[in-house]
């Protein structure tokens, strides 16, 4: 059987999206299923992470597996000098299955062609997180009830935030979905994304300020501006607060209307929008054990 790799969130089709949203839901109703009982999971994060990490561990653990790997690569050989490839080789001989996160694009691809094991895509550099993605569809669809005829903005870091990247794709596979793109000139979403929609013939709407539109929106993905990504210290003093949603801002917005935020947050939130009924992140960051419960099993077809 084909391992059952997750780089790309165009690597699981419509179908395979719609069955990890039943299996989380079965999941979120009884998180503890030993499904991995006897099965070595290795967590190989080269970057730093909160959540990501804490949740496929929490996952992990309550479907009974094993976990080894590292949460800094300063801690591997991969400090002495030992190359992704020799490194993946000889996990993939350890583990059944390897979740990874690396700061370079391109990466987990090529671990998932070296490894004997599938491989779990946590986030390579800019470019996609596939299992970010998945919990925030989880997140809509708890909400919404449905992905079709969605008016979804995303604002702040389009460029280099690779969790819109993954959920744009996502969403255009289901009906009518309408996008409004919020960012300043330096942080656009890049241009292979748009020509991507355009040749589905999805509509998208470029903006530099929201305020006036965002009684339209049934998802307000906030993004915070990644100070990482930047070569250039001063380019990101110069965006890092161009966007901050306030609680007086959601006065007009839909009644459905829910913000989603990958975490972590800086400033793009105002606290006090925590306390509005319509903050859903840190339920969304809940979801994510549910979501990852889901992927391994899908992954490992343990359900």
């Amino acid at each position: 059987m084909n391992k059952k790799d997750l780089i790309s969130i165009m690597d699981y089709s419509k179908e395979d999206y719609l069955r990890i949203m039943d299996m989380a839901a079965d999941f979120e109703e009884n998180p503890n299923q030993t499904l991995l009982e006897g099965k070595v999971v290795a967590s190989l994060f080269f970057e730093p992470s909160t959540r990501t990490r804490l949740s496929f561990e929490t996952a992990i653990s309550r479907m009974g597996g094993r976990i080894v790997g590292f949460s800094d690569s300063g801690s591997s050989s991969v400090s002495k000098g030992e190359t992704l490839h020799d490194t993946i080789r000889m996990v993939s001989q350890y583990a059944d299955l390897i979740v990874m996160r690396h700061p370079l694009e391109g990466s987990a691809r090529y671990a998932a062609e070296v490894s004997s094991v599938p491989v779990i895509n946590a986030g390579d550099g800019a470019n996609q997180h596939p299992t970010q993605t998945l919990l925030d569809m989880y997140s809509i669809l708890k909400t919404q009830k449905t992905f079709d005829n969605l008016n979804i903005f995303m604002v702040g870091d389009l460029r280099y935030g690779r969790t819109v990247h993954s959920l744009l794709m996502a969403l255009s596979q289901f009906e009518n979905p309408i996008f409004n793109f919020i960012a300043p000139e330096e942080l656009q979403m890049p241009e292979e994304y748009k020509i991507y929609l355009r040749e589905k013939g999805i509509r998208f709407f470029e903006h530099r300020e929201f305020t006036d539109i965002i009684s339209e929106a049934d998802i307000v993905y906030m993004t915070r501006v990644q100070k990482e990504r930047f070569s250039d210290p001063m380019e990101y003093e110069k965006v890092k607060n161009v966007y901050i949603l306030k609680n007086s801002m959601l006065k007009h917005t839909k009644p459905n209307m829910r913000i989603l935020h990958p975490l972590p947050r800086v400033n793009e939130i105002a606290t006090d929008v925590d306390q509005n009924e319509k903050a859903y992140y840190f339920q969304q960051a809940r979801n994510g054990v549910f979501a990852r419960e889901a992927i391994i099993s899908h992954a490992l077809n343990l359900k």
